[in-house]
């Protein structure tokens, strides 16, 4: 599955915010018409490689719940595969009904420091983390399978300094081993104490969050970035307000400035699950109008 073939190519970091469904249909998969209005927002939005919306669950639930060995939050055995792929079916959905969508993981580091340790199995929660990383990586290779154009992995554990960046490296590895499309790692915040640890890490994209965090792209500018291709948070993704095209435009006319437009995927800077449906489909419509017209000047 290649990706799309324009500069610039729009995307999301993932979630949206969930719709609550109504009759027969909600009592046999109550999030499905979460998840069809996720997908066709992002559609109508004009956003190019779309997710599945994450509705069912937040970040760590949707994935620690399904895993044989957790159990309420708690670690309580060695972690194994789930009996079915979690995310599958759900992307399989959002394939139905467009061409480029991304499949999303929820890093095995930030799992893994999200819930307690209550098993001798596990030394520290690095040791867990490499279980998870396993159990990841096979998800990775059924939504590859399946047709997902890009495998994105969610660590916003890294920006708060509370997990080895080496060592978060090293599951991720797990994960990104053996791919064939690109996989990208979605990182939270400032940037400044681990942009070098970043730039070793053994994946094809960077997302990070640059319009509420502008000094991200100031400090990435002044590096050298080899092959690494980013994804350009231009929308902030923390507050219903919604930024002018103007403001979003000019956003994606510094990163074509200082990275060019051949690297870029733009993106809000976070998911948007938080956000009203209004603000979200918002956000993401002028976004794609202020690609558009930096497109146009290219």
């Amino acid at each position: 599955m290649s990706l799309p073939p324009v500069l610039l190519p729009t995307t999301v970091v993932g979630s949206y915010p969930p719709v609550e469904g109504r009759g027969l249909r909600s009592l046999l998969d109550r999030y499905r018409t979460a998840l069809e209005i996720a997908v066709d927002d992002q559609l109508r939005a004009g956003i190019e490689i779309v997710s599945d919306g994450q509705v069912r669950a937040d970040m760590v639930s949707a994935f620690a719940d399904k895993l044989p060995g957790v159990r309420e939050g708690r670690v309580v055995g060695r972690v194994g595969p789930p009996a079915h792929a979690i995310t599958i079916d759900d992307l399989r959905f959002a394939r139905s009904r467009a061409p480029y969508v991304k499949g999303i993981l929820t890093g095995p580091t930030t799992l893994a420091h999200a819930l307690h340790l209550d098993t001798p199995v596990y030394r520290d929660k690095e040791e867990l983390a490499l279980d998870l990383a396993v159990v990841l990586a096979a998800e990775a290779r059924s939504l590859e399978e399946a047709g997902a154009c890009m495998v994105q992995v969610d660590e916003p554990i890294l920006s708060t300094g509370a997990a080895d960046p080496a060592a978060a490296a090293g599951a991720i590895g797990v994960i990104a081993r053996g791919r064939s499309v690109p996989v990208a790692l979605h990182a939270c915040g400032p940037i400044g104490g681990m942009i070098d640890a970043l730039l070793r890490y053994p994946v094809q994209v960077l997302d990070l969050e640059f319009a509420g965090h502008p000094g991200n792209l100031e400090l990435l500018g002044s590096r050298e970035l080899g092959t690494m291709r980013l994804g350009l948070g231009v929308v902030v993704s923390s507050t219903d307000e919604v930024e002018s095209v103007e403001t979003i435009r000019a956003r994606v006319e510094r990163g074509v400035e200082l990275f060019g437009p051949e690297r870029l995927f733009v993106d809000p800077d976070c998911g948007l699950r938080m956000r009203s449906r209004d603000a979200a489909f918002a956000k993401l419509s002028r976004m794609v109008e202020a690609v558009l017209a930096v497109r146009a000047e290219i």
